[in-house]
């Protein structure tokens, strides 16, 4: 008896808009993919045991994102969601100085600690679905490993790293000789088990308002880790400035500067932001990063293609309410509590004032969305300005009167308060020291969906504006992120690499309706976006979205 044999491909990919990463001109060809690898671009010959006709449509590397906080979720989703539903392939955690390895002792309770507070990723998510089984950076992605629907290209968070190597002493004072060399050896084993690098911070306070512990270290410090990190065979120093005052957001950019001149890292910071009360500082801060570029640093500031929307709910936290110690005190209560605190007179004084201070920017943009009570029905679509003029009060006051009227379930969309100017938003983009970054996915649950930015920026500044050509906008979330990250196996599309694929209609890509659903462990809500457009999403040839929906399939791999 004959056995039939193999087709030559497990998949073509026929008549093709492709897009191969590289900013090349596009062309109309197939693809096809074996073992989990491209096996031809161009003109495939041969069977194949699965074929897509694209008729046109684009077909382009997998999106990476550079800016995530996936590093719980993947303990409980492996897929990322939603960010593969926007072509998302590859996804880089550990920025802002936290990851959820090393650990030890107090450790996890630390770094829980600190993600509730900067990153709105509540203590109840973490109790429910990350087991902290792991000590080591390798046992975490041991742990992850047979789980990842996407690609993981890791960073060590420093503030992590300074509680495994120093404890309480990480948020009294810089490293001694023996706790820097501690932690080079972690962070040399932690590169070799696949972290790309490392991540600082500027800005941050942990769950009593200290600095965190990255922000107690010196450039002695900085500078070991830096070489230790590319010594070991990683690439790149992230971290977020102090971004609202120039003086600062100057002085973190030359420090990377010269970070970058001294120890061959790649530095890049974020966000770089149109920031209404200081409209120009984002034409100085590309200025300033340029000037470091000319000194010899490899510097880039991260942007994100969608305006600075967010929404604010007070039945849920909100890491701006932490930085307010009236509003810190009554939040980090179960939202139970929180409605009679709220009410409390003898608070009202201190919340309206320290409130005003921080939140009035935001809340001049609010406007209501979902309600409960039927007194609040009427409110829905209304600005918040709007609703405090006619009840002669101040916008905290009108806060706190609308959202206790539904028992904290209020929705505030706040439109646009920075980053609203698309025009600015593509002269940002197109400067040759950014990278698109900051989404932030994973983190602010309960008040964005961070997934989306390369839907955002196809959408946008593609097909709307014409900013970009599609050629120049694929590269700049395909092969320029690789690059950056030192992953030659992913990024472009040619024979032998990775079989990581978007397949998508330029015509028709964009942004679909953010959603408020409750499914994260521990009983939290999230919202979540999809894009409309995207047909299919591949991992090593595997398909992991195809229609909107997600398979079953876990290919992911630890880059």
């Amino acid at each position: 008896m004959a056995l039939s044999a193999r087709p030559a491909l497990d998949l073509a990919i026929r008549d093709a808009l492709v897009v191969d990463g590289t900013g090349r001109p596009a062309f109309r060809g197939d693809l096809g993919v074996r073992d989990g690898r491209i096996a031809a671009v161009g003109r495939v010959e041969g069977a194949a045991a699965r074929e897509i006709e694209a008729a046109g449509r684009a077909l382009a590397p997998g999106f990476l994102d550079l800016h995530t906080h996936y590093d719980a979720q993947l303990c409980w989703d492996g897929l990322a969601t939603p960010s593969p539903l926007h072509g998302v392939t590859t996804v880089v955690t550990g920025n802002c100085s936290l990851s959820v390895a090393p650990v030890r002792g107090d450790g996890p309770r630390r770094v829980v600690g600190m993600f509730q507070t900067i990153e709105d990723i509540g203590a109840a998510t973490f109790a429910a679905a990350v087991p902290f089984s792991w000590e080591s950076f390798d046992g975490w992605l041991a742990h992850l490993r047979g789980r990842l629907g996407v690609n993981l290209a890791p960073l060590v968070g420093h503030s992590t790293l300074r509680l495994y190597a120093m404890g309480a002493a990480s948020q009294e004072r810089p490293a001694t000789d023996a706790e820097l060399d501690a932690m080079c050896a972690l962070l040399r084993d932690a590169v070799a088990a696949g972290a790309r690098g490392l991540s600082l911070s500027h800005l941050d306070r942990d769950e009593d308002l200290r600095p965190v512990p990255s922000r107690w270290s010196d450039l002695r410090e900085k500078k070991a880790l830096a070489r230790a990190v590319v010594e070991a065979g990683g690439t790149l120093l992230e971290t977020v400035p102090l971004a609202g005052d120039e003086h600062e957001l100057r002085a973190c950019i030359e420090e990377l500067g010269e970070l970058s001149r001294e120890t061959g890292i790649i530095a890049t910071l974020q966000p770089i932001l149109y920031y209404p009360p200081l409209p120009d500082l984002w034409k100085r801060s590309l200025d300033w990063l340029e000037a470091e570029a000319r000194r010899g640093a490899r510097i880039y500031g991260q942007t994100t293609p969608r305006s600075f929307d967010m929404n604010l709910r007070l039945d849920e936290t909100f890491f701006t309410f932490f930085l307010i110690p009236s509003w810190g005190d009554v939040m980090r209560r179960p939202a139970a509590e929180r409605a009679a605190l709220l009410r409390d007179p003898a608070r009202r004084p201190a919340l309206v004032e320290e409130g005003a201070a921080i939140l009035g920017f935001f809340l001049e943009k609010a406007r209501i969305g979902e309600t409960r009570s039927a007194a609040n029905a009427r409110l829905r679509g209304r600005r918040l300005p709007e609703i405090a003029r006619e009840r002669g009060i101040g916008l905290i006051d009108a806060l706190l009167e609308v959202a206790l009227a539904d028992d904290l379930g209020t929705e505030f969309r706040i439109e646009a308060p920075m980053h609203g100017d698309p025009a600015i938003r593509a002269q940002i983009l197109a400067h040759p020291n950014v990278v698109v970054g900051a989404s932030d996915a994973g983190a602010h649950l309960s008040q964005i969906c961070g997934a989306g930015d390369t839907t955002a920026l196809l959408a946008t500044f593609v097909r709307e504006r014409g900013d970009f050509s599609l050629e120049a906008a694929v590269h700049r979330v395909t092969g320029q992120p690789a690059e950056l990250l030192g992953l030659r196996d992913v990024g472009r599309l040619a024979p032998g690499l990775a079989a990581d694929l978007v397949l998508f209609d330029p015509a028709r890509i964009a942004l679909g309706a953010e959603r408020y659903v409750r499914d994260v462990p521990g009983g939290a809500h999230r919202y979540l976006r999809e894009a409309v457009g995207i047909d299919a999403v591949l991992v090593a040839g595997v398909p992991i979205a195809e229609n909107g929906r997600y398979t079953d399939a876990r290919p992911g791999r630890v880059l």
